[in-house]
């Protein structure tokens, strides 16, 4: 089998290697060459995947546009729709992207094996199967932060996928030792291939509720294109100049705010509010694996600081502006009128508004709930938990809280009313999911004070409107005196009126300040004045805030600041962009550390990028997928994936032999984790990042299941077939493949009864990954030492220490 006609120990174990003569080498030494070249050469199956990934994408995510009755003046509207259903695409292409290396395994050991079945192949595919189902859902139910958990969304499709995940192996069972003990038939390797269509098939039907209810988003019949998937899985949309001045105000306190690295901070933002499918994350997972360029655009430390700006920012949590963007406008967005109502106590009631806007033809349920600040529910107003509905087209909503007016002086109190929205619900929460009521005391003068530290006008704003709040009572008439003072901006010239009064009548909360701003039309830095508040009388007291600063900000050099970072924000987000490269492109980021972005290059970057260089150089020579719809870039990033697994295969079964290590065991644990890493890593950013547990754990049942029917009912026909023709039957020794088929069986099915019961028992969250810590690392950890089970038995099996069936 051996090029090398030489015969020596080991030097038959491969079908391509050993190309030289190894017999003057030590066995140690040959050990270890063939332990780096194996390691090595998972890193290149791992690029070579990263590429046939990336033309799956490309393939996957092909849309047209179809047009469907509504109620317009034409009588239609233009939808755009997924040439491949989403549920298909998991299960055929997706798939066969992620389980090709062990696909391809088996197939090419049958082959090269004079058609006869080896030990390697086989024992991959269940090896890989074991580790993914159980190490990988126990990472993922760990890597949840304990105050979080993850659903399973398309609940039909994942228990369609993990029934066939189970039956796969149970049906290996069947005809490996009961049916034809030690043989397979023609007809049942036929069966076990077309297994693979009728699960695909069912799993269509149930995504499409063919049999049940059909949802709103299902009424068409139509898989609606997403932003994941449109312009192959980055179609992010440009950036919105809204967003950007909105950041550039809340990182106003921060100097180091240079366009560069606001741009930078904004694509990030951008592409982490991005739904992404298991393609997106497996391919990022590589890339950060092997020092490419990442699909995540890299913060430095001038960006990370600003980011922490962001988060300590007043009004950092819940920013619609990005939430609209990550959901493409789609849903609606239900929030608050206002983030804060004041109400004197004696009126004895406040109206609360809700707003929505967004997607207006949903209807829309939410939960709203009274919380205790300093205010007490019962003593201080009438506690209130309802659900309210915004019907289609329905924009304002209204309610009212009942205020208890004791008839005693207390300090102003404050509570808080949340608002909260279920998962399967079209809508998401905007800016203000939270508001907070005031219950003003009415029997003091109350105190005087601005309402914010700082203000920022456009020079072309004409009158600057500077907020004066009154709190702590707001009984009787008092006059505030107010004045400005120069910075850098200087009354008379840059802005008027540098002194004067206002007046809070009796009630009265709130007042403006007015300041005429002059707009000179010339081009001018940011200036500033202070504004300060003198006295006050009626008995009233000045605040803390008695000054504040406003800030004038140059509206043309604004304009192009705020144009210039959109462009950058734009360059970093098409840098992203997956089937978009062209063949010089692919040379330029293969021949660089993280793709060229040398900014935020680390030294274990540079490693990974020395390491892979000359990989990464060779598959840059593969067509991109931009030629051909992605078909091109499929076949021949195929055709590698089966030449490296070939190494793979010669490199793993000597190695074993020079160690001593039976090809079952080699194949279950150095072969089958090699091959499985960058699942592992792509399901647990997954996990941390999606609102759903699909991405993490909803496609490994399905990839088991393809596993079987392709690698092995593909392999196991060609094997039949051949053996048919010749008058015999295919031989496969149960022998470990039977008891290690039979463990993992077991195995996995606790997996699935306790991801099931983790779903529906509230001691674990009610779902699938998260909840709280200890049941969380419990069941975690458990499932995990389930996978030590399986590796520990099948191994001391095939060491002859454990008994077979």
């Amino acid at each position: 089998m051996s090029t090398c006609p030489e015969s020596y120990t080991c030097s038959d174990e491969g079908l391509l290697l050993p190309i030289v003569s190894e017999a003057s080498w030590p066995t140690g030494a040959r050990a270890t060459v063939y332990l780096i070249g194996l390691l090595w050469s998972f890193m290149a199956i791992a690029i070579i995947a990263d590429i046939f990934m990336s033309a799956i994408s490309t393939i996957t995510s092909h849309t047209q546009e179809v047009k469907i009755p509504d109620d317009s003046e034409s009588g239609y509207k233009t939808i755009e729709v997924l040439r491949w259903n989403g549920t298909v695409a998991n299960l055929t292409l997706m798939a066969l992207g992620s389980s090709a290396p062990e696909i391809l395994l088996s197939i090419i050991e049958i082959v090269f094996n004079d058609f006869k079945s080896g030990e390697l192949g086989p024992s991959t595919v269940v090896g890989s199967a074991a580790f993914n189902l159980m190490v990988i859902c126990g990472v993922c139910v760990i890597g949840i932060p304990s105050s979080e958990t993850r659903r399973i969304k398309k609940l039909k499709v994942f228990a369609i996928t993990a029934v066939f995940s189970v039956l796969a192996y149970v049906w290996l069972i069947i005809i490996l030792m009961v049916n034809t003990p030690d043989f397979v038939d023609l007809w049942e390797a036929v069966v076990t291939l077309f297994m693979f269509p009728i699960l695909v098939i069912l799993a269509y039907i149930l995504d499409k509720n063919y049999f049940g209810s059909a949802s709103v988003d299902d009424e068409t019949g139509l898989e609606v294109v997403s932003r994941a998937d449109r312009d192959n899985l980055l179609s992010q949309e440009h950036a919105d100049k809204q967003v950007i001045v909105e950041m550039l105000r809340r990182l106003k306190s921060n100097p180091d705010a240079d366009e560069k690295e606001v741009a930078r901070l904004t694509a990030h933002l951008m592409e982490q509010n991005q739904h992404h499918n298991r393609a997106w994350y497996r391919i990022n997972a590589i890339r950060t694996l092997t020092g490419g360029t990442r699909l995540t655009t890299p913060l430095t430390d001038k960006s990370n600081e600003l980011l922490e700006t962001l988060l300590v920012a007043e009004e950092a949590g819940g920013d619609p502006d990005f939430i609209h963007l990550s959901e493409g406008g789609k849903k609606a967005i239900v929030e608050f009128e206002s983030p804060s109502t004041a109400v004197i106590e004696k009126e004895g009631r406040v109206k609360i508004n809700v707003i929505r806007h967004g997607n207006l033809d949903r209807r829309v349920l939410f939960r709203i709930e009274t919380i205790d600040g300093t205010a007490e529910a019962t003593s201080d107003y009438k506690p209130l938990k309802k659900t309210m509905v915004f019907e289609p087209k329905e924009t304002l909503l209204s309610f009212d809280i009942e205020i208890i007016d004791d008839n005693t002086w207390e300090p102003d109190e404050v509570f808080f009313i949340r608002m909260t929205i279920e998962p399967e619900q079209q809508a998401v929460l905007g800016k203000h999911p939270v508001t907070q009521v005031t219950i003003l005391n009415d029997d003091e003068p109350g105190t005087v004070q601005f309402a914010n530290p700082s203000f920022l006008f456009k020079e072309s704003v004409g009158c600057a409107q500077v907020k004066v709040e009154r709190i702590n009572g707001c009984d009787g008439r008092i006059v505030a005196k107010w004045k400005t003072k120069d910075i850098t901006a200087v009354g008379g010239r840059d802005y008027e009126n540098t002194s004067g009064e206002i007046v809070f009548e009796h009630g009265e909360l709130t007042k403006m300040i007015e300041i005429n701003i002059k707009d000179d039309l010339e081009f001018e830095k940011d200036e500033n004045f202070e504004v300060d508040l003198v006295e006050v009388d009626g008995g009233a007291k000045l605040g803390k805030l008695k000054r504040c600063v406003v800030t004038i900000v140059n509206d043309d050099e604004f304009a192009g600041f705020v144009d210039r970072i959109a462009d950058l924000t734009n360059a970093n987000l098409d840098a992203l962009r997956l089937g978009k490269q062209s063949w010089a492109k692919q040379f330029e980021e293969a021949l660089n550390v993280n793709g060229g972005d040398l900014e935020t290059a680390t030294a274990f970057s540079y490693l990974l990028h020395f390491m892979t260089f000359g990989f990464k150089s060779f598959f840059a020579l593969i067509p991109p997928p931009t030629i051909w719809g992605g078909w091109l870039c499929f076949f021949v990033s195929l055709l590698c994936i089966g030449l490296i697994t070939a190494i793979v295969a010669d490199l793993a079964n000597i190695f074993g032999c020079l160690i001593g290590l039976e090809s079952e065991v080699t194949a279950i644990t150095f072969v089958a984790l090699g091959t499985s890493l960058p699942d592992l890593f792509a399901s647990k950013t997954a996990a941390t990042m999606e609102k759903y547990a699909d991405s993490a754990i909803g496609n490994v049942t399905g990839s088991n299941s393809v596993n079987v029917f392709l690698g092995l009912g593909f392999a196991w026909v060609v094997a039949a077939i051949y053996w048919t023709s010749k008058g015999v039957s295919f031989e496969v020794p149960a022998g470990s493949l039977g008891f290690s088929v039979a463990i993992f069986t077991v195995c996995a099915i606790v997996t699935l009864i306790l991801i099931v019961v983790r779903r529906v028992v509230g001691v674990f969250g009610n779902a699938e990954l998260g909840g709280p810590k200890t049941p969380k690392l419990i069941s975690g950890f458990f499932m995990i030492f389930l996978w030590l089970v399986y590796v520990l038995l099948a191994s001391l099996q095939t060491y002859g220490y454990i008994e077979g069936f």
